[in-house]
């Protein structure tokens, strides 16, 4: 009969005997971070070797049309246009400026500091140059992107669709820019971990990762206004009295493979798990803006005004107008013998307009509508080189969640050889963008 026990610890030697005492059964071992941390590599693990092989089919591509064109791939990665800029000020810091024809000054002060602050630390321990460094930095951030942006998509539509996700993400006609010494794979990983962080209610962790996308680029602002837009309505939805009606929860997590799926629904007792703590929620909603926010105040104290920085991407002959400068020059391809590149470019405005509708109709979730709605409001309201309009849009990730559930419904092998042929077309077209004369 006792043999069916549990394991327990052999009675003080000063019970009487005879008399049985409450067994002191031993406490299970608390699992630490580890297992969940392989666990979830387990899960990534076809997403991030599908990612790899789509970036080595880039490079390799490019370096066999440089070898055909006489150009190096290396220099085209990492020492041309931007790159130039980041490596110069890891390397003496900033205040350089370049004045051009036409009364245009570009300062360095347009480029924000987290890539080339890392560049500078690569290389002052590792036998790298700057630009080297930033093509590491890059590498590692882009992982560290697709990781989390299969996160994203496992999370609301299970494994396979985070997997299409990713692949779609890496296969994007200018993805190459993910494997060049520039900023947008670091920004993307920054962004994408911090909407996996809103998704699951880590609102600090939240409000660091957008602090620092907001070191990163501009379009940090983006990753600022999904930390607030949902903490302000995940708190407007709470904010209730005992007795009233129960408001229903916003549902992040939308698919059953979900690991982090919710459990059954609870009464709103203040004490229970399901309830946002506010404390939490309020210091994420603090940090967030920092790193954009100091940094553009740095930029106005070192200008001597205000808007500082507007004036800065004001002497690139960037700046904000509604889009009228971006429909003029859409408009201006079809005047000529441009049109085809007229055409594609109105093609390409309305394709990711239809999929920001098309993922508000299907329920996604709003910190992802509010991130890439801002930055496609960014995007394409901006003046500036429009050539660069497809690269600015890159972060953008959520756009392809609709292709990437469709994606996922294909069996193995048309998936694989759908991704295939795109991941073999995008490797081509970025190894033709690259050795054109313009930046990306």
């Amino acid at each position: 009969m006792l043999d069916n026990w549990p394991v327990t610890e052999p009675a003080p030697p000063s019970a009487p005997s005879g008399i049985r005492t409450a067994p002191s059964v031993r406490p299970a071992p608390v699992a630490g971070p580890g297992p969940a941390v392989a666990g979830a590599l387990r899960r990534a693990a076809p997403a991030l070797w599908a990612y790899a092989a789509v970036r080595v089919l880039g490079v390799a591509v490019l370096a066999l049309w440089g070898t055909a064109t006489g150009k190096d791939a290396h220099h085209l990665l990492s020492g041309r246009w931007d790159a130039v800029w980041y490596s110069r000020i890891a390397e003496d810091g900033y205040g350089y400026t370049l004045a051009l024809a036409g009364g245009k000054v570009h300062s360095d002060l347009a480029f924000f500091p987290l890539l080339p602050w890392l560049e500078r630390g690569l290389s002052a321990v590792l036998p790298l140059s700057a630009a080297d460094a930033g093509l590491l930095v890059s590498a590692v951030a882009s992982l560290a992107a697709a990781a989390g942006i299969f996160a994203v998509g496992e999370r609301l539509h299970g494994r396979r669709a985070g997997v299409a996700l990713v692949v779609l993400w890496a296969v994007l006609p200018v993805g190459v820019v993910q494997s060049m010494a520039y900023s947008e794979s670091l920004f993307t990983a920054l962004a994408a971990w911090s909407l996996y962080a809103v998704l699951t209610g880590r609102w600090p962790a939240a409000g660091v990762c957008a602090a620092l996308a907001g070191l990163t680029r501009p379009v940090g602002a983006a990753v600022v206004a999904a930390v607030w837009v949902t903490a302000a309505v995940t708190l407007l939805r709470w904010d209730r009295r005992p007795g009233t009606p129960d408001v229903p929860e916003p549902r992040w997590d939308r698919h059953p493979e979900s690991p982090n799926r919710p459990g059954p629904r609870r009464d709103r007792h203040p004490e229970s798990p399901d309830r946002p703590e506010p404390r939490r929620m309020l210091l994420g909603v603090a940090l967030a803006p920092l790193g954009w926010l100091g940094y553009v105040v740095w930029v106005g104290v070192r200008t001597g005004g205000p808007a500082g920085y507007l004036d800065v991407q004001g002497g690139w002959g960037n700046g904000f107008d509604g889009g009228v400068a971006f429909g003029s020059f859409i408009v201006g391809r079809f005047t000529g013998a441009a049109w085809p590149a007229g055409l594609g470019l109105l093609v390409g405005v309305v394709l990711v307009v239809w999929l920001y509708v098309a993922g508000a109709r299907r329920g996604q979730p709003l910190p992802l509508l509010v991130y890439s709605g801002t930055v496609l409001l960014l995007a394409l309201t901006a003046k500036g080189y429009f050539g660069s309009k497809p690269r600015l849009m890159l972060p953008a990730f959520p756009l392809l969640l609709p292709l990437a559930t469709a994606l996922a419904t294909l069996r193995t092998a048309r998936a694989a050889a759908t991704a295939g042929a795109l991941a073999l077309a995008a490797a081509c077209y970025g190894a033709f963008w690259l050795n054109g004369s313009g930046p990306p």
